[in-house]
């Protein structure tokens, strides 16, 4: 079976089951759009949002060091946003039309979901989209290198060579 089969029914069985749900994205941790039954500019845009989302609910959770991360809640006056992680590289996203009464339950059946989605890109190596897998947590975020420390024909280099132009 296809890529396009086995995570569409996955979606579509999950809907099925909790007509609360308005929609569904699966999208790369790089924010890259795999499969949705949203419009194609909504789904294009909240892939890229849950991956920034994704991102710093990961980034949170190794802050406090609470635990993994598990996911990620937004709940607006008219329903809630969640983000789970999928496998290595991608991202379930739910768009429900309420506050689910039972919110354990939906996750207990997105979890589920994006194990066996993740399982499943994870073995056809991403499924042939550009997600990258998720960032080791504890890898520093930047390393900045003081200017004294380089050797002095890099130092020259770097200054800036602009030049005021002529009045």
């Amino acid at each position: 079976m296809d890529a396009d089969t086995v995570l569409g029914t996955e979606l579509r069985g999950l809907r099925r089951r909790r007509p609360d749900i308005a929609g569904t994205v699966l999208a790369g941790t790089d924010g890259l759009l795999i499969s949705s039954d949203l419009p194609s500019t909504d789904a294009t845009h909240l892939a890229a949002l849950a991956a920034a989302s994704f991102g710093l609910g990961h980034r949170v959770a190794d802050t406090v060091r609470q635990g993994e991360f598990r996911e990620s809640v937004v709940c607006t006056t008219a329903g809630c946003v969640v983000t789970y992680p999928a496998g290595q590289s991608a991202l379930l996203t739910l768009v429900t039309v309420s506050a689910p009464a039972d919110l354990e339950a939906l996750h207990d059946e997105a979890r589920a979901v994006a194990r066996r989605a993740g399982s499943f890109l994870d073995v056809r190596g991403g499924g042939g989209i550009g997600a990258t897998a998720v960032p080791d947590a504890h890898a520093p975020l930047a390393t900045r290198t003081p200017m004294a420390t380089l050797p002095a024909q890099l130092r020259r280099s770097a200054r800036p060579t602009w030049r005021r132009p002529p009045i």
